[in-house]
């Protein structure tokens, strides 16, 4: 790891005027630090803003949480856990007690992939150096994209929070360098690889995320948020799905399917989810609903086995809504 020097911030504007491109925001630091230590990221000056954006705010639209907020207290704020549990629920199903305490709300929506190709700085990624070619897209792609990927970049996203985030149509607030505020749709805000893979999100240059805006919504009854991975803790999905349901009369009114570990970005099931609206909630209408969602994947060499998991995860998960 490099030197670096370390900067108090104290407000937004404080921070923006700080900021520019050899240096980075830290909050709780479980990803960036990581990316230090393999000297991925080597910033000249961290900028702490861990005493910024803290509260969470119940508003008539829906809720602010603050970009400082931390993962852990999602799972605890009792309006959270009334109105929108399918982001507690997500949560819990991440990491570990001990980086749910550290980790930020805001922090969580910029981590970066988890591919092993990535950290290994002896080895070409697109993502670490623009050009120089994806190792994984004909290497162990065991635990990489099944749809959206292209041949630049083959890797996942890795957070929980951001499918139940995508799920939930779900705004990131931020404050710009010229500190002009825009709100920016959380189906917008991560990218796809496409040729440009070193850029994970549409945030702009230098700017800050405030906040996290979740819309009032129906899915705090009937939502579930399942993980498949290789060990019960402190590991990354292979196969994740949110799903929520709202249901009127046995019949589906609203539908929200999200899955992680398939993509680049947390990805949402549309066609999945408007197949179910106006259908009852049965059995054979959630296995054709995974069907369908299944069937618009395209797996890589060594992850086929994520395709048939995928559709029984979906198929679960909708059925684990009517017991929610």
């Amino acid at each position: 790891m490099r030197p670096f020097d370390f900067t108090k911030v104290t407000t937004v504007k404080d921070g923006i005027t700080k900021k520019n491109d050899v240096s980075q925001f830290i909050a709780g630091g479980t990803n960036l630090l990581d990316l230090m230590k393999k000297n991925i990221a080597q910033p000249e000056t961290l900028l702490d803003i861990t005493g910024l954006s803290t509260t969470i705010k119940t508003q008539k639209t829906g809720i602010q949480i603050g970009a400082m907020v931390r993962n852990s207290a999602l799972t605890l704020d009792k309006e959270i856990l009334a109105n929108y549990p399918l982001v507690a629920k997500a949560v819990l199903a991440g990491a570990s007690p001990q980086i749910r305490n550290m980790a930020s709300t805001g922090g969580n929506l910029l981590q970066r992939t988890r591919c092993v190709y990535f950290y290994d700085t002896e080895l070409p990624c697109n993502k670490r150096n623009s050009g120089s070619g994806c190792s994984a897209l004909n290497g162990n792609n065991r635990m990489s994209a099944i749809v959206g990927w292209s041949e630049d970049c083959v890797a996942v996203h890795p957070s929980d929070l951001c499918v139940a985030l995508t799920a939930l149509d779900a705004t990131v607030r931020v404050t710009d360098k010229n500190q002009t505020e825009t709100v920016i749709p959380f189906k917008d805000f991560h990218r796809l690889p496409g040729t440009t893979p070193d850029k994970d999100n549409n945030l702009p240059s230098n700017a800050i995320i405030t906040a996290i805006e979740i819309p009032v919504n129906p899915f705090n009854k009937h939502y579930a948020y399942l993980k498949l991975r290789d060990r019960d803790s402190y590991a990354f999905a292979l196969v994740s799905v949110a799903a929520a349901l709202n249901i009127e009369n046995n019949r589906i009114v609203d539908a929200r399917i999200a899955s992680g570990g398939v993509a680049h970005k947390p990805w949402r099931w549309l066609d999945a989810e408007n197949f179910l609206k106006g259908k009852e909630a049965t059995t054979a209408n959630f296995q054709e609903a995974a069907r369908i969602a299944a069937e618009q994947t395209k797996p890589l060499e060594h992850n086929a086995f994520k395709v048939p998991m995928l559709k029984g995860a979906i198929e679960v998960a909708l059925q684990n809504c009517l017991t929610a």
